[in-house]
């Protein structure tokens, strides 16, 4: 079991000064100080992690958007708030677009986090890693490949567009290709929603469509992602069968709009011969009782790779999809 958590926006800017504001960020800040403080809270935090470790999955994936401005020091705390939730190798972190609202030095940001990025094969750490040779990276947890890839580049004002960029897309190829021949499940990891429809054009992936197409062929079990601060739940048709992509909403909202309350999900593979079977848990933070609760979810329904979905039947709140992999036959 593995749980699923995304645009957390851990950080407190407050103590921000004004020549580091000269630029986008002051936008942000802005943002911050108008609204963002008051929707983020360090009680539902709080929450999160007591429910984690309650639940405790094997693996925890965050899909970026931990900090608000990308400032160095959001960088720093967010790296003690890891190191309290557990080691780099239970956990899995990629970035998004709050975490380059500008181009920084890698070495006072994202470096940080490194511990939390790099693929299981990675060379020895050191200060000549960059964004480019780090992503996509690949780490492997009981049969379950995690592939997780930056779409987080710094963008024009009012916008919050990624980007994968040629690069990425050829490596990910080639890792698709490969974990797809050994049979492992496969779970890709990215900020931005690749499905079109699922934000405007101001928060798209602009390279989606590229991004689809190497889905589509070389095949995917699942995709995660964050950036819309809402539940999200589509479906790709990739030669895998017809795969779930799912987004989650902010693990640290109060949930001042409707709809946009904290919440993060579990999912459970099992391999059923040939097919795979997944379900998937919803928790989202009651107010009331100040802690996390399983929710029902929607179903997710088939497609021409017989993608069926039903009730969980094991007493688990949650979906029950079989994806039945063309991998291996």
């Amino acid at each position: 079991m593995f749980a699923h958590l995304s645009d957390l926006h851990l950080s407190d800017p407050s103590g921000v000064r004004t020549r580091d504001l000269l630029n986008k960020r002051m936008l942000g800040y802005l943002s911050w100080r108008r609204h963002r403080r008051e929707e983020h809270s360090g009680e539902v935090v709080n929450a999160l992690v007591r429910d984690l470790k309650r639940v405790d999955p094997q693996h925890i994936v965050i899909t970026g958007d931990l900090t608000h401005l990308g400032l160095p020091e959001e960088f720093r705390e967010v790296s003690e708030w890891l190191s309290e939730l557990g080691p780099p190798g239970g956990i899995t972190v990629i970035p998004g677009n709050h975490e380059t609202y500008i181009d920084t030095r890698w070495n006072d940001t994202m470096a940080r986090w490194l511990p939390y990025m790099v693929s299981d094969t990675a060379p020895a750490l050191s200060t000549g890693i960059t964004s480019e040779t780090v992503f996509p990276s690949l780490r492997v947890r009981d049969g379950i490949a995690f592939m997780g890839v930056s779409s987080a580049k710094p963008s024009a004002p009012f916008l919050a567009i990624g980007s994968v960029g040629p690069a990425q897309l050829e490596a990910l190829d080639r890792l698709l290709l490969e974990t797809g021949q050994t049979n492992l499940y496969r779970v890709l990891l990215i900020h931005h929603p690749p499905l079109k429809e699922t934000l405007g054009w101001r928060k798209r992936l602009v390279d989606g469509k590229r991004l689809r197409y190497v889905l589509r062929r070389r095949g995917v079990e699942l995709v995660l992602h964050g950036h819309a601060h809402r539940p999200a739940d589509g479906y790709l048709e990739t030669s895998a069968g017809v795969s779930p992509v799912i987004g989650v909403p902010s693990g640290s909202a109060i949930g001042l709009k409707p709809g946009r309350r904290a919440g993060y999900n579990l999912y459970r593979v099992t391999r059923t011969g040939k097919d795979w079977e997944l379900t998937v848990e919803s928790r989202v933070y009651s107010p009331e009782a100040g802690e996390f609760v399983s929710v029902d979810t929607p179903d997710h329904k088939g497609g021409k790779q017989q993608n069926q979905g039903n009730r969980s039947q094991s007493g688990d709140q949650g979906i029950q999809l079989q994806h039945q992999s063309q991998v291996g036959d």
